[in-house]
């Protein structure tokens, strides 16, 4: 493998850094080159490529933005002895602390880019003369994303679309639900979804929902600080409704009220916030039980429950 990525980074020295770290997914590490350090994800599924590519392309969504500070990516690489390895930007990190505040700010800027390009686009289009029509803003009017993205290992399905509660309901929910009922078949899980699928439309009564950058997979294992600031990586990214970014930050902890604080000051709640949050919680839990097992079905069922009340 090292051969390879020496080749492939055109770099005559290619020494481990020490800094080895990994997920639930891949592994990484991290090594000197001739231009600098880079970090290195290593996965051997054959599915590695459509992840990383999914990864790459989020990343440079969310660097485009230029709101929230991510690890730049370099390049993806498909190893001979199958799987690939995705190659990027070396930061040094450590536990988020001194910058909840500012991450906070941060997602709320990036939860609100599109719709300043939106508002900038209609701005100039209701220009008369010179420029109108020019613009080079890109705008994003739909739910989804130009390439598939995989939360975990799990392929979503990002195809366009312009009403966000069929995407949700449709392309998230139902995408795990097929996954669960393949593997488990579990009845009492099929008939609280035959119910609640029914029920979705009414937590979004008079919500304007524009479609928001996500990271898509905000819980506390993807977020740090380098010197200057806070860092998210590991991306997961689409374009939907910013609330559907808190659910899985609500999770297993790691965000303090100075992180919440500060986004609300951005982006207040709006009525019925804490249903939709535990709407978009049951997506998660679904897509643990798919990657981890039974342990998360109690959790699945329980969501399912508690909003049917």
């Amino acid at each position: 493998m090292e051969a390879k990525l020496k080749k492939e980074l055109g770099t005559t020295m290619l020494k481990s850094a020490g800094h080895a770290g990994g997920g639930c997914i891949s592994e990484g590490q991290s090594y000197h080159t001739d231009t600098g350090k880079v970090f290195v994800k290593t996965n051997h599924k054959s599915e590695a490529k459509l992840m990383f590519d999914g990864e790459v392309a989020s990343l440079e969504a969310i660097v485009k933005t230029e709101t929230v500070k991510v690890p730049k990516p370099i390049k993806v690489i498909e190893l001979d002895t199958g799987g690939s390895v995705f190659v990027m930007e070396h930061l040094d990190m450590n536990s988020l602390s001194k910058y909840s505040k500012q991450l906070g700010e941060k997602m709320a800027d990036l939860h609100l880019h599109n719709k300043k390009q939106l508002e900038k686009l209609n701005k100039e289009q209701q220009t008369v003369g010179k420029g109108a029509g020019q613009s080079d803003v890109a705008a994003v009017e739909k739910f989804g994303f130009h390439v598939t993205t995989c939360c975990g290992y799990l392929p979503q399905d990002n195809q366009w679309q312009s009403d966000w509660v069929a995407f949700y309901t449709q392309q998230r929910l139902q995408h795990q639900l097929n996954v669960v009922e393949k593997s488990y078949g579990d009845r009492e899980t099929r008939e609280l979804w035959a119910e609640l699928q029914l029920k979705i439309p009414q937590f979004f009564k008079d919500v304007e929902i524009v479609p928001a950058l996500l990271h898509g997979d905000l819980w506390g294992g993807n977020v740090a600080e380098c010197a200057d600031g806070p860092v998210i990586f590991d991306p997961a990214s689409f374009y939907g409704h910013s609330e559907f970014e808190l659910g899985i930050a609500g999770m297993f902890g790691g965000f303090n009220s100075a992180f919440y604080s500060a986004y609300h000051s951005k982006i207040p709640q709006a009525p019925g916030f804490a249903k939709r949050n535990q709407l978009y919680q049951l997506f998660h839990y679904l897509n643990h039980w798919n990657h981890f097992g039974g342990g998360y079905k109690g959790s699945s069922i329980r969501v399912m429950k508690t909003l049917l009340k």
